[in-house]
């Protein structure tokens, strides 16, 4: 895990306390998840047969809004169960909620899932708080002057500026189409890069590039709540993150580069090539 860096300690920041809010909130979730974890829950599935949903799912979304909307009564709550809370449709402040981040590892006993707290104003993330409770992890971070952390020690991306010695991250649509299938990229960046990853959850996998552990991720085909929360933590900790193409960050979107920085221009570059030869979209 990298240290230097980041904006940690740099005075106080306005979100502090909704920072410890969300924190409390999410470590609770996670308690609750962990009752499930090993047990190989019933599931169904919310599209096709592989995008699964369990109980627990439904159960850490309930807690999460319950407590988001008693907390912060005039912001308006996104979460992927599809419960909406609080606030109206043209709040500036959305909270985007993944109850459980890599609910098909969760539901196979695989110890790589999260909940995914991301607070965007007016479109933007500036707070995100990422709670992995088997691996014992709590990552958050803001834009607003606090920094990024895990387990409350600052955290920023590594110094990696050459994509040979990068490693990368992505993932896969939940559907068995080519459409958007990202493996033209992942054959390309797996020839370009020192190494690629699929973890299976997304909110982790920028949580790693915040803490120097990855270098790069890129994906497409996501909802904002798989990626407000990490999106702010990768900016938290001095990190990209903006659209395929770099353009600004928007979660609606779906699309997601992030990097360290220096290879930010380097990614691109390989994913207009991609576009260039197949018919892979752009962004």
């Amino acid at each position: 895990m990298s240290t230097s860096g980041g904006a940690a300690g740099a005075g106080r920041d306005p979100l502090d306390s909704t920072r410890a809010i969300a924190s409390e909130i999410a470590r609770d979730a996670g308690r609750l998840l962990m009752e499930g974890l090993g047990t190989r829950p019933a599931f169904g599935f919310k599209s096709e047969d592989i995008n699964l949903v369990t109980e627990y799912d439904k159960r850490s979304e309930a807690l999460i809004v319950e407590r988001l909307a008693r907390a912060f009564p005039s912001d308006r709550i996104v979460a992927e169960e599809g419960t909406t809370a609080a606030g109206d449709r043209g709040a500036l402040r959305v909270w985007y909620v993944d109850p459980l981040d890599g609910t098909t590892n969760f539901a196979h006993g695989l110890p790589i899932f999260s909940v995914s707290l991301g607070l965007c104003v007016n479109r933007r993330p500036v707070l995100g708080i990422v709670e992995a409770p088997a691996l014992g992890w709590s990552f958050s971070g803001t834009i607003t002057g606090g920094g990024s952390t895990l387990n409350g020690k600052p955290i920023a991306p590594s110094r990696i500026d050459k994509l040979a010695r990068a490693l990368l991250v992505t993932g896969f649509p939940y559907s068995r189409t080519p459409v958007q299938s990202n493996l033209p990229e992942w054959e390309a960046f797996t020839g370009t890069a020192q190494g690629t990853r699929r973890l299976g959850s997304a909110a982790l996998d920028l949580c790693f590039v915040a803490a120097g552990w990855l270098d790069g991720y890129w994906e497409r085909a996501l909802h904002p709540w798989d990626l407000v929360a990490g999106a702010a933590i990768v900016l938290g900790a001095g990190g990209r993150a903006t659209d395929l193409d770099g353009s600004p960050f928007d979660g609606e979107t779906g699309r997601v580069l992030a990097s360290n920085g220096p290879l930010h221009g380097q990614m691109m570059d390989v994913l207009r090539g991609v576009a260039q030869r197949t018919s892979a979209p752009w962004p």
